[in-house]
C-alpha cells in the first residue's frame, strides 16, 4: 500500500496537515494531498481540522528521535488525527513504546496498514478522542457504532489477536532457529566433506603422478636401449647376414662390401672428425607433449542457468526457454557433468519412475547399476562445488532410494506449467495471470536458480517505463500509475528529471534516471493523460511469454492473443528499440509481432 492511499480515506474535514517528524525523511512526496489540504510545520497544540504526521523507525538520522516522537503527542488535542509512519517491519514493530503514550493523551488507533516502500513499512492513523471511536474494518471503512459493541469489540480482537500473535511469533523464532541450525550443520558437513574429498583428490593426484613419473623414467630407459641396440655394430651386422641368406645369388654378392663398409665406420667413430666450419647446429629439444590440431574456444559471461541431470522429455523441453539443459545417459554421465560444468547437478524423480527411459527404476531397488551410476554423478558434481538437487515431482515412496543419495537440496511439487502450453481462450486472462505469478516453469527456475546462486530466469521479466512528466499532477499520475501495477516496473526513464520529485518511486524501489534503459523491456508510458490499469504490464508480459513474441501491442482491430504484421507497440524487447528498426519493418524484418488487449479492467 502507498502512503496516500493509507492517508486520503481520513483526511474528511481536515484542512491542515502538521509535520512533527525530527528526522531527515521527507514524507511531502509521498502525500499527493488533495486541494484545500495545506503540509505546514509548527509547534502549536494540534486540534480539530489538523492532522499530525509523525515517524517512528531504528534509524534516529533519518526516522528522527523516539523521545521527539512521543513528546509531539502532547500537541494532541480532542478531534485532531494523526499519521505515524514505522521503518520497523510489520512483524518487529514496537507497538509496545508507543502504546502507553498513545494511552495517556486519548489517542485511539484507527486503521493499520503495511506499506511497500524500502525504508517506510508500516502505518498507522489514529485520532484523539473523550469518547471511544468505532474501529475499521480491514478495508479501512469505519464499523457501525456502539460504545459497548465496540468496546468488547475492542477487548475480545485484542486478546484473541494477542494469542495468535505470540503463538505465530513463538512458532517463527522456533523456525529461525531451526534454520539457523540446521545451516550452520549443513555447512560444517558441506566443509567436511568437501576437506576429506579435497584431501582424497590431492592423494589420488599424489600417486598418479609418480606413477606417472615412474612411467616416464622406464619409457626413456627403454628408448635409450633400444637406440642403443639399433645403432650397434652386432644388429647391423645381424641384418646384413639375414638378408644374404634370404636372397643367397644376389645377397653373397653384396654381403663382403656391406661388411667392409661397417668395418670402416666403427674405426671411423673411433677418431676425431675435423670440420671445415666449428659453427655448432643446435638440436632441438624434445617434446612429449600431445597436441590438439585445432582447438575452437568461447569465453563469454555465464548469463542463463546451467542444468545437467536426469529430466523427462517435457521437463527439459519446457527448462530450455530460459536455461542451458544437458541430459545425462549412465554411460556418458562423468563426461558430460565434466564437460558442461552445470549451475546444478538436477535429477527429477518423474524421470526415474516413468513407464521408458534410460533412468527407469533408479532408486526403486530394481536397478542397482544405476543407482551406482547416479550415486556416483552426484559425487562428481558435489566435488567439482556444484549443486545436487532433488525435483521430488512425485511421491517419494515411489522411488525411496532417491531419498537416501547426498542431496545439498530437495524440491518438493510440480515442474511448473509453460504458459505456451495454456490456451488463452479455455483457461481465460485470469488462469494466465495466476500461472505467470506462482506457477510457470520460468517461476520454478527462479527458485532453483536461487539455490545455486545462478543467473534468475525471473529477470528476464523486468520492465523499464519511458515517462516525461512535466509538472506535479503528472508525477502523481506517473507515480500513482507505476506503484499501482501487478507486475511493478524495476526502473523509470525520465527526459528530464530535474525539478521533479519522484522520490517515492525511488522509496518504493524503482529505480529512477535518465538515458538509456537497462531491462529487458521497455513500455512507452510517455502520454500520461491514458488510464492504464493495474493489469496492463502483467497482461503483456503473460502474452509476450505465451507466444515469445519480440513486441506486443494492440491493433485497430482490436485482435486478441494473435499473431499480427503491425500494432501499436505497448511493451518491446529493448534489443529491438536499440537496433533503430522503424515499428513499420519490424514484421519484414523477421521480428515477432504479438497483439493483446491491453485495457481489460482488472
Amino acid at each position: 500500500m502507498r502512503l496516500t492511499d493509507l492517508l486520503h480515506p481520513h483526511l474528511d474535514d481536515v484542512t491542515s496537515v502538521v509535520d512533527a517528524t525530527s528526522g531527515g525523511l521527507r514524507l511531502d512526496p509521498y502525500l499527493h494531498l488533495p486541494p484545500g489540504v495545506d503540509l505546514t510545520r509548527h509547534e502549536r497544540p494540534v486540534g480539530e481540522g489538523e492532522l499530525m504526521l509523525l515517524c517512528h523507525g531504528p534509524d534516529p538520522a533519518l526516522h528522527g528521535d523516539e523521545t521527539d516522537c512521543l513528546t509531539a503527542l502532547e500537541r494532541m488535542r480532542p478531534g485532531a488525527r494523526g499519521l505515524i509512519v514505522f521503518g520497523h517491519p510489520g512483524t518487529d514493530l514496537p507497538y509496545h513504546r508507543l502504546l502507553d503514550a498513545l494511552v495517556a493523551h486519548r489517542c485511539q488507533v484507527l486503521h493499520a496498514a503495511a506499506l511497500g516502500y524500502t525504508h517506510l513499512h508500516a502505518g498507522a492513523v489514529f485520532a484523539c478522542t473523550e469518547e471511544l471511536l468505532p474501529p475499521h474494518d480491514w478495508f479501512g471503512r469505519p464499523l457501525p457504532a456502539d460504545g459497548f459493541a465496540t468496546a468488547l469489540r475492542i477487548a475480545d480482537e485484542y486478546v484473541l489477536a494477542d494469542f495468535v500473535s505470540r503463538s505465530q511469533r513463538a512458532r517463527l523464532i522456533d523456525l529461525e532457529r531451526a534454520a539457523e541450525e540446521s545451516a550452520r550443520a549443513l555447512e560444517t558437513a558441506r566443509e567436511d566433506g568437501l576437506a576429506e574429498r579435497l584431501a582424497a583428490a590431492l592423494r589420488d593426484k599424489d600417486q598418479l603422478s609418480s606413477a606417472l613419473r615412474g612411467a616416464r623414467a622406464r619409457n626413456g630407459v627403454l628408448e635409450a636401449r633400444v637406440a642403443m641396440l639399433e645403432g650397434s655394430t652386432s644388429l647391423r651386422v645381424g641384418k646384413a647376414l639375414v638378408s644374404a641368406a634370404r636372397s643367397p645369388k644376389r645377397g653373397a654378392t653384396r654381403l663382403p662390401g656391406e661388411l667392409y663398409g661397417l668395418w670402416r665406420q666403427r674405426k671411423a667413430k673411433g677418431r676425431p672428425v675435423r670440420a671445415a666450419s666449428a659453427a655448432p647446429v643446435p638440436e632441438a629439444p624434445g617434446d612429449d607433449r600431445f597436441h590438439l590440431s585445432h582447438r575452437a574456444l568461447s569465453v563469454a559471461p555465464r548469463d542463463r542457468l546451467v542444468i545437467t541431470g536426469v529430466l523427462t522429455d517435457r521437463t527439459a523441453a519446457d527448462f530450455a526457454a530460459d536455461a542451458v539443459v544437458s541430459r545425462v545417459l549412465p554411460h556418458d554421465g562423468r563426461l558430460l557433468v565434466e564437460r558442461t560444468d552445470p549451475d546444478v547437478f538436477l535429477v527429477q524423480l518423474g524421470a526415474c519412475t516413468g513407464e521408458a527411459g534410460p533412468w527407469t527404476l533408479t532408486g526403486t531397488g530394481h536397478a542397482p547399476d544405476l543407482d551406482r551410476c547416479l550415486a556416483e554423478l552426484i559425487g562428481q558434481a558435489r566435488g567439482l562445488g556444484r549443486k545436487a538437487v532433488l525435483w521430488r515431482d512425485g511421491p517419494a515412496s515411489s522411488a525411496p532410494g532417491l531419498s537416501r543419495l547426498p542431496w545439498d537440496a530437495v524440491l518438493d511439487g510440480d515442474t511448473g506449467t509453460a504458459l505456451a502450453r495454456l490456451d488463452p481462450v479455455t483457461d481465460g486472462r485470469d488462469r494466465l495471470r495466476d500461472v505467470f505469478q506462482a506457477d510457470s516453469t520460468r517461476v520454478r527456475l527462479g527458485r532453483l536458480a536461487a539455490l545455486a546462486g545462478a543467473p534468475d530466469p525471473t529477470a528476464e521479466r523486468r520492465v523499464a517505463v519511458l515517462a516525461a512528466p512535466r509538472n506535479a499532477t503528472d508525477v502523481a499520475r506517473l507515480v500513482a500509475q507505476t506503484l499501482c501495477q501487478l507486475h511493478r516496473p524495476v526502473e523509470v526513464v525520465v527526459a528530464d528529471p530535474a525539478g521533479l520529485d519522484l522520490g517515492e518511486l525511488t522509496a518504493a524501489a524503482v529505480a529512477v534516471h535518465s538515458g538509456a534503459p537497462t531491462a529487458p523491456w521497455v513500455a512507452d508510458w510517455t502520454d500520461l493523460t491514458e488510464d492504464r490499469p493495474d493489469t496492463l504490464l502483467l497482461d503483456l508480459l503473460c502474452a509476450q511469454e505465451f507466444s515469445g513474441a519480440d513486441a506486443v501491442g494492440r491493433t485497430p482491430a482490436s485482435d486478441d492473443y494473435a499473431f499480427v504484421p503491425t500494432l501499436t507497440p505497448l511493451l518491446v524487447r529493448r534489443a529491438l528499440l536499440d537496433s533503430g528498426t522503424p515499428p513499420d519493418n519490424w514484421s519484414r524484418a523477421g521480428h515477432r509481432l504479438f497483439a493483446v488487449r491491453g485495457k481489460e479492467p482488472s
